[in-house]
């Protein structure tokens, strides 16, 4: 299996420094993200992708749609590929980031997860995919943590 693991565009939430964790509180792309999406999508224009995947967020949804723009690939939404849940939607990043510093794989709050179960969660959709789609060539659309983590 190949795997294009792709980061959403720049969001609302990313140039306002809010979390948005939350897929039920739609966060759009905001123009430059648009373009992002756009010139990915020339970028991977001769791909032959068999499959897409994508979490439950708009922003990556959006991301998505225009990489497939002019395709006729079915798009499978997976909560697997989500946002980190911080259980803290709406507050500024930086809270957040001051509090991961204490312990960046394992802090959470009582409402979110840990990097390390965030990961773990990804693992096991990449563990699914790999055994169900042996040969394919996937295109996935997620978030930050999935993107800066090294697969092996």
């Amino acid at each position: 299996m190949k795997i294009s693991l792709v980061r959403h565009g720049e969001s609302e939430a990313n140039v306002g420094y809010f979390i948005n964790d939350d897929p039920t509180k739609p966060v759009h792309l905001t123009p430059k993200g648009r373009a992002q999406a756009e010139a990915l999508a020339a970028e991977l224009s001769n791909e032959q992708f068999t499959h897409a995947y994508v979490s439950e967020f708009p922003r990556a949804q959006e991301t998505l749609n225009i990489l497939l723009r002019g395709k006729t690939l079915q798009i499978q939404i997976d909560p697997r590929l989500n946002e980190r849940k911080s259980g803290m939607d709406g507050q500024p990043v930086n809270v957040f980031n001051d509090q991961v510093k204490q312990n960046p794989l394992h802090f959470k709050t009582p409402e979110g997860e840990s990097f390390i179960e965030q990961m773990q969660r990804l693992r096991e959709f990449l563990d699914d995919i790999a055994t169900r789609h042996p040969d394919a060539q996937v295109v996935a659309v997620a978030h930050e943590n999935p993107i800066l983590v090294r697969w092996v």
